[in-house]
């Protein structure tokens, strides 16, 4: 009976020591079947947002030293002396800074501002440069893991170097409001203002790109992540641990010792609200209330002077026009409505499809143009015959009134007869026109399809004077996207 007991334990043993070793293998083909595509994306997103960031900063100080020149004509007319004083060498100061973004930077140390996704990025890759064996076909990916990493390294180099601009820019505002505010010129300086602000947010809206990264690079990092030494490696060679000193229990249940419980804080909070009468708890809840609100309105403040994005916290003297910020492409926005007639003597059931594009001028205005295709039902459920009644093309402004209400308007051209073939359509003598004014409103539903739904109700003013007359309302459904 001994020795069978002694052979199930070797044999318990035998099986522990292989379960161990399959899951030391499995970790190791999870980092084997590291994505080599993205490393490869990652390249090219990091030369994309450091093209970007380049051309965005010289863009910006061009605009700026220009602002300074007129700043400088203005005040030579009060007192040349003190224009040159303050202007003399403003040309060479942006030149020299712009400059400065085209030369290549590598950081050795610490970057000067903490990027948390990037930090996970550069300690990663440079855990897989450390440790390439731990990678399928290491000698390839030992040299795109390199690429990866100098790429990574040069973007946050660029950070590095628009921080600095946001700085000069920042110290250079307060120097030229507090030396123009004596000649009376503070209104002179509202154009510099805004492009220095502009020139923040946009670094901002950088950042913010970076820091939501792709499925591809969720995946590559969970797989390095899982590796035991990886997280070893990250609280000694990690940013992160450079500002921030980790035990070397970090994570452990040790590490714990002598901190409060979640048990322990709620029973002090009981028992300091038992000893404060019996009208303690209405009055927390009063006071927690007014707190809430007070915190709500004073969003609602930020949000209108354009949130919280400037990382200086330097709220800007004017209204911001949060579209500045964002690229051409990103300012556009598409949109179909569908728009249905019944039949009369002259028209049978139709239905117009529109298609449109709109540009985001700021946060509350959108101009457009748009077309759309009359398709024709027939005059009655028993007599369908599909055909085509008619195409149009239009303009289109939208101007928020209030919380989801927008005041709308436009011009259009219709072609408001059957037709066959597109050659018919080319007498612009046919085509009516339409002058639209009316009311919008998106409908924010909780289907992910339809989460943009604009109605609207427009008035077709040059009806009237249409033969044969069109319906003057006109109730249209559409979604935005």
């Amino acid at each position: 009976m001994r020795l069978q007991y002694l052979f199930l334990f070797l044999i318990m043993l035998l099986n522990g020591l292989n379960a161990k070793a399959q899951d030391e293998t499995s970790a190791v083909g999870k980092i084997t079947s590291f994505p080599t595509r993205f490393l490869d994306k990652l390249n090219k997103k990091s030369a994309e947002l450091e093209d970007k960031l380049v051309a965005s900063s010289e863009k910006a100080l061009e605009r700026l030293a220009k602002q300074e020149k007129k700043l400088k004509k203005k005040l030579a007319r009060n007192d040349s002396a003190a224009a040159e004083q303050l202007f003399g060498n403003v040309e060479e100061r942006y030149k020299q800074l712009q400059s400065k973004l085209q030369q290549p930077v590598k950081l050795n140390g610490r970057a000067g501002q903490y990027l948390p996704h990037l930090d996970t990025l550069k300690t990663s890759l440079n855990f897989l440069s450390q440790n390439n064996e731990l990678l399928a076909n290491s000698s390839e990916m030992t040299g795109k893991v390199k690429e990866a990493l100098n790429s990574v390294k040069g973007l946050e180099g660029k950070f590095d170097q628009a921080a600095d601009v946001k700085k000069y820019l920042r110290d250079r505002k307060q120097m030229l409001k507090e030396q123009l505010n004596r000649f009376g010129l503070t209104k002179e300086l509202k154009k510099y203002n805004q492009q220095a602000y502009y020139y923040a947010e946009q670094v901002n809206s950088y950042k913010a790109m970076l820091e939501d990264p792709s499925k591809l690079e969720q995946k590559a990092l969970e797989l390095v992540k899982k590796i035991p030494a990886f997280q070893d490696f990250f609280k000694k060679h990690s940013e992160l641990a450079s500002l921030f000193r980790l035990p070397d229990n970090y994570g452990s249940t040790a590490s714990l010792a002598g901190l409060q419980t979640r048990s322990s804080v709620q029973n002090l909070i009981q028992e300091r609200i038992a000893s404060a009468g019996p009208n303690a708890t209405a009055m927390l809840q009063q006071n927690v209330q007014a707190a809430q609100a007070q915190l709500s309105g004073l969003k609602d403040k930020l949000n209108e002077l354009g949130g919280m994005g400037n990382s200086e916290g330097d709220l800007p003297d004017f209204k911001p026009n949060n579209q500045k910020t964002k690229s051409f492409l990103q300012r556009l926005e598409y949109g179909t409505n569908l728009q249905s007639q019944r039949s009369n003597n002259y028209f049978p059931t139709t239905t117009d499809i529109g298609l449109s594009v709109g540009y985001k001028l700021n946060d509350k205005s959108v101009i457009g143009v748009g077309a759309s295709y009359k398709v024709g039902w027939g005059q009655n459920i028993r007599n369908i015959s599909v055909s085509s009644q008619g195409v149009g093309f239009r303009s289109f402004a939208d101007y928020k009134i209030k919380g989801s209400f927008f005041a709308s308007g436009g011009f259009e051209y219709n072609y408001q007869q059957p037709f066959s073939s597109v050659s018919i359509v080319r007498d612009l003598d046919s085509w009516q026109q339409s002058g639209l004014a009316g009311i919008s409103k998106v409908v924010s539903l909780k289907s992910k399809m339809f989460k943009k739904t604009k109605i609207q109700l427009l008035w077709d003013f040059l009806s009237y004077s249409q033969r044969p007359q069109t319906q003057p309302l006109k109730f249209r459904v559409g979604y935005n996207f």
